[in-house]
Parts: structure tokens; sequence; C-alpha cells
């Protein structure tokens, strides 16, 4: 009976993920989340029984703490899957290069900062906290969700120099991962970032809420991305990333050289 724990599994691709892993009735799958009687109250839909919701917030180390013991009993001390799936997107810097932002100073250090402590800093608190669940489960993967975004190349190659702070603070985590993987890889915990791809969840799913004003950065870096990926033709739907995800996550290991990897849906570094 593989276990699972998501956070962010109230919305977006957090609940995707709950949702279909929990289709087998054989998995346990614990979803992490800040508002917790909401997303039970949506859960509840499913009528899984195999579905499970605890509190936890990666901005309040105490809450992330505390969520530990309560999944250590749903799922019997050990966890075979962790999914860092949740996250924060700024709306206010997602269009515009840092220098640009730099105009708000104060302001593009409170972007920074926040990003860096969701996006880094609460996503590294998480996995050490449940590492000691992770190294006595059957499976030992630790799954972290980032951004084509990230991928240096892809910005200098294509000139992408919007959403700095939300970048900045992925990639941070990329290395994370990476450092992760280093100190755990011989004790066979895999450790991979993934990204999801352009994904169509909706204004209400944590999503880059644009402003009118934006509408014409957001087609110009739109211009961007048709410049790198002639073939694509707009967002995809939560169901197919998270199926695509679940495909590369499942047939990564150690031993095939995906620890500390940084690769897309595709299980390659083709972000769209």
């Amino acid at each position: 009976m593989p276990s699972y724990l998501i956070t962010g599994a109230s919305r977006g691709l957090g609940y995707e993920f709950l949702r279909q892993i929990s289709e087998n009735p054989s998995n346990t799958v614990v979803g992490l989340v800040r508002n917790k009687s909401e997303t039970e109250v949506k859960v509840k839909a499913l009528n899984r029984p195999n579905v499970h919701i605890v509190q936890g917030d990666l901005e309040d180390f105490d809450s992330l703490k505390k969520s530990v013991d309560q999944v250590s009993a749903i799922v019997n001390g050990s966890l075979d899957y962790l999914i860092a799936n949740a996250g924060y997107i700024s709306s206010w810097s997602a269009y515009d290069s840092l220098s640009t932002l730099g105009d708000d100073p104060k302001r593009l250090e409170e972007d920074l900062l926040k990003c860096f402590r969701v996006n880094t800093i609460g996503n590294i608190h998480l996995i050490n906290l449940y590492l000691p669940l992770v190294l006595k489960g059957d499976v030992k993967k630790v799954i972290t969700l980032s951004s084509g975004f990230a991928d240096d190349e892809l910005t200098t190659n294509f000139n992408i120099s919007e959403a700095g702070p939300y970048t900045i603070s992925k990639s941070a985590m990329n290395t994370a991962v990476a450092k992760y993987s280093a100190a755990y890889a011989e004790q066979g915990v895999l450790f991979l970032s993934i990204a999801p791809g352009a994904v169509e969840v909706g204004q209400d799913a944590g999503t880059v809420k644009v402003t009118e004003k934006q509408i014409p950065k957001a087609m110009a870096l739109g211009g961007k991305f048709a410049g790198y990926a002639p073939h694509f033709k707009g967002r995809t739907m939560p169901e197919e990333s998270i199926k695509d995800m679940l495909s590369v996550i499942g047939k990564a290991s150690v031993k095939d050289g995906y620890g500390g990897s940084f690769i897309s849906h595709k299980g390659n570094k083709q972000w769209l």
C-alpha cells in the first residue's frame, strides 16, 4: 500500500495529484493544506476513504512540525512519496525584469523574500521534517514542483527576463534538491525537481492574475514562448500534466541517474 503526501492539495495541480493518485484504493493519500475544513468539504465529493487531509503551511514551521505526527499515524510511520507541490507565484513581478521591478526597491525586496520564504525555505523545512518518514518508506521518492523558468539556458537563449523573484526561488530549490540527492542517494532516496509545463488551472488555483496593464507584457512573453516552442498550441489541462508527471516520477530512479535532476513533465528538458 504506497503512501503519498502532497502539499498544496486543495486546488490546482495539487488537487489533481490527489485525485489521480487516490483513484487506486491501494494508495494512501494525504493532502497537506492551509485550509483543512474547506478542503475536506471538497474531497468529500470523491468519496474515497484512502484520502486524508492535514493542516500545514509552508510559511509556518510549527504547523509543518505538528503535521508530521498526524501524517505518521495515517501512513503507519513510513512515507513512500513526498510531493512538494505547494508554492507561491507573484502576480506583481510576473511580467517585468528585475531592473524594472527595482523602481520600487522595497516591494521588490518583499517579493523576493516572499518567493524565497515559500518556494525555497518552506520546502527545505518540509523535506527536513519528513525525511525520517521517507527513509522508512519502501519507495523513497521526494519530488518538488519546479518551473521551466528556472532553466538558465531558456532564460538567456530566449531573453526571458520576466518573473525574476519566482524564478530565483525555484532555481534555488533545484539546487537544494541536488544537495539533498548528494546526501541521500546512497540511501536510495530519489530527489527530483519536475516542471509541469504550461497548465490551465484557473484564476482560483494560485496562478498569476493578469491586470489590464499587464496584458501586453503577457502577450510579449507568449511570443518568446512561441519562439522557443513553435509547436506550442496553448496551456494543457491539469489532468494531462499530472498524468505525464506521474509517469516520469514512476520511472525515475537513482540507479538510472535521475538523482538531483531538474526535468520537465516530458522527462527531459523540453519545458513546453
